[in-house]
This record gives C-alpha cells, structure tokens and sequence, in this order.
C-alpha cells in the first residue's frame, strides 16, 4: 500500500498556553522565532515529515518565508491558514464582526495569504474559530450567517483566481462558545451556498480535524467516505482525545478503532492519488515535543500498514449483508485474531476446564 506524504503544523512547537497557564508549559519556545522553530521541527523530525503547516500572518508571512523555506531544507510549507482569529482586534469575530472596516480588514488579509499560498503552491485553511456567539440574545442569526457566507465567498472567488485549494475547517466551540460552522453538515451548507451564489467551488474542500469531529459524535471514517464521494475531502488534521475538549492528542491514542477505519476507506478510496497528505494538527501540553510527533505520526503509519491487511472485497461483500460481526472479524483478524489465535483460545479453556 502506497504511503501518504505528510505535513505537522508548526504550532505543536510552540507554548502550548492553556488559560490557567497562559505562559504555556514550554516556556522556552516563546523566544523562539518561527525560523529558529522551523528548523528545531524539521531537525528533530528528520525523514518522518514531508512539510509543515502555518497560520498567515503571525507564524509565516511575506517577511519570512524565505527563511523559513531555508530552515526548512528539503521539506516544504504544504498549508497556510488564517490567523486571525488569534489578533484580539477580531475578538468580536473576523468574517462576522459587526464592525464593517474590521470585516473588510480581515478580508484584506484572507486575500494576502492566498496570494502568499500561491507563490508557494500551498492550500490555505479557513477556520472560523472566532465566527460565533457566546451568549443568547447576542447576536442577529440571520445577519452573522449572512456575513460570515458573504466573507468566505469572497475568499473563494480569490483563491480561485489564484488556482489556491480553500480548504474549511468546522469546530463547534472555542474560541467562540458557539461556532457557526460547527459540524460537517453546516460547513457542507456552507459550500452549497457558495454555489447557490455561482462562486467557483472547484476548488474548495474540506479538511477533516479528527478530534473536532470526535468532539460533535460524528464518526469519523463516514465523513471521510462521504466527503470523498462528494469530491470535497481535501485535507486532514490527524489526532485524537476523550472527546470532550479539543485535546489534539497523539493520533490512536483513543479512538482506535476509528482512526483504524479511517485508514481503510481512505485507502479504498484512493486518498493521496492527487497528492493529498496526512496533516497533523497535535498540541503536546506536557510532552516533549518532538517526541510526541514522533509517536503520532509512527502510530499513524502503522494503523495504515493494519489497514492494508483488512481485505477488500470480504469488508465490501460484508457491507452488502450489513454484516456487523463480519466487519468485526476481518479488522480483528487485522490485528492478530487469526485462526491460530482462536485454536490457542480455546485449547487453553478446555486445559482451564479439565483442570477444574
């Protein structure tokens, strides 16, 4: 099985700041310069990474991406994606702020990052973190979802004239309480009102962060076989956690059995024939860093070499019977539940029950 290029986003080196210590718990980081962590990265990851990921304008910008592309040796800058919504100006939302000129400014640099994405021939993430609510009776619904429509329309039109990959993002909560675009659902809205309005949707995708999806019960491999039977699965954002928080944890560390299936539909579909990567969007608090990418990205790699052992045309031909204990049997045979395994199970409870 043909394996995936890949690409880590920058920020899992960074403070790891959480809100009771908003020093982060790897304070020497915050001196760094995204150069200095750039090569750190790439140094300490060495041939397990194909690329990294930024957020325009405050990790990677016009005045230092050369720098960063030569710290980055022989890998590349796959993604870039709007930061905004980390600039406190935008504290009241970037694409929905009630504010007309701040609504104009942010476009302004939606604008900048795509044409920064296509000197570099990267794709460029929007993800509205900060495009919500926080309280009942804050907000017109009807007017925010208008604003924020009109805003990303306006930022695909651009990245089509740029020929850019628009890749959107949902989440349900933070940094805003409630999120507008906050399942696959409302971002699949999202793209066919873009349609409605005749904008150039060739090139808009979706990138699938785990956890996010994990966070809402929505199951994982289904969006990938949907979304990819839909033309729209652009980009991943691989990691896991318990489900209640965006814990952006080591990938498989939870959730196994998901992340396991998710390898497998990709596969079937042919995920990576075009060029698409594995991302890995990762937030080690308490961990050493490097380490901890290590670790996600290995145990990635060794659930898609599982995944390849789980036979094609048996899954489908149990898929066609609805065959739930089938679908069991062929994954865990995957992972060592063989016939040699069951013979050896039992020998050893007829050996337990002759024992007595």
């Amino acid at each position: 099985m043909r394996r995936l290029k890949n690409s880590v986003g920058i920020w899992a080196f960074g403070p790891n700041a959480t809100r009771f210590m908003p020093d982060g718990y790897h304070p020497e980081a915050r001196a760094e310069s995204t150069v200095e962590r750039t090569l750190r990265a790439a140094e300490g990851l060495g041939d397990l990474v194909d690329g990294f990921e930024y957020h325009y304008p405050n990790e990677l910008n016009e005045e230092n991406v050369e720098d960063v592309k030569q710290a980055l040796g022989d890998k590349d800058i796959y993604i870039l994606a709007l930061g905004t919504f980390s600039d406190p100006k935008f504290r009241l939302g970037a694409f929905v702020n009630p504010d007309p000129k701040l609504r104009q400014e942010n476009l302004r640099i939606t604008k900048r990052g795509i044409d920064l994405a296509a000197e570099l021939g990267a794709k460029f993430i929007i993800w509205p973190g900060g495009e919500g609510y926080n309280y009942n009776f804050q907000v017109d619904y009807v007017q925010v979802w208008e604003w924020f429509i009109e805003g990303i329309a306006e930022a695909a039109e651009h990245a089509a004239s740029r020929g850019v990959t628009l890749l959107l993002e949902h989440k349900n909560s933070e940094p805003a309480m409630n999120i507008l675009m906050r399942n696959i659902g409302m971002t699949m809205h999202v793209i066919h009102k873009l349609k409605e309005r005749r904008v150039d949707i060739s090139n808009v995708k979706v990138n699938m962060d785990w956890q996010h999806l994990i966070m809402n019960g929505e199951n994982l491999a289904e969006y990938v076989a949907l979304l990819a039977h839909e033309g729209l699965l652009g980009h991943h954002h691989a990691n896991s956690g318990w489900g209640t928080f965006d814990d952006d944890n080591i990938t498989g560390a939870s959730f196994f059995i998901q992340t396991l299936e998710v390898a497998k539909i990709l596969q079937m579909v042919g995920y990576g024939a075009n060029g698409e990567r594995m991302g890995f969007d990762l937030f080690p608090y308490t961990e050493d860093q490097v380490e901890a990418v290590k670790r996600a990205i290995l145990q990635w790699e060794f659930i898609w070499d599982l995944a390849a052992k789980i036979d094609d045309e048996a899954l489908r031909e149990g898929w066609r019977k609805k065959d739930a204990v089938r679908g069991q049997e062929l994954v865990y045979q995957a992972l060592g539940l063989d016939k040699a395994y069951i013979e050896r199970i039992a020998a050893e409870h007829r050996s337990v029950h002759k024992a007595g």
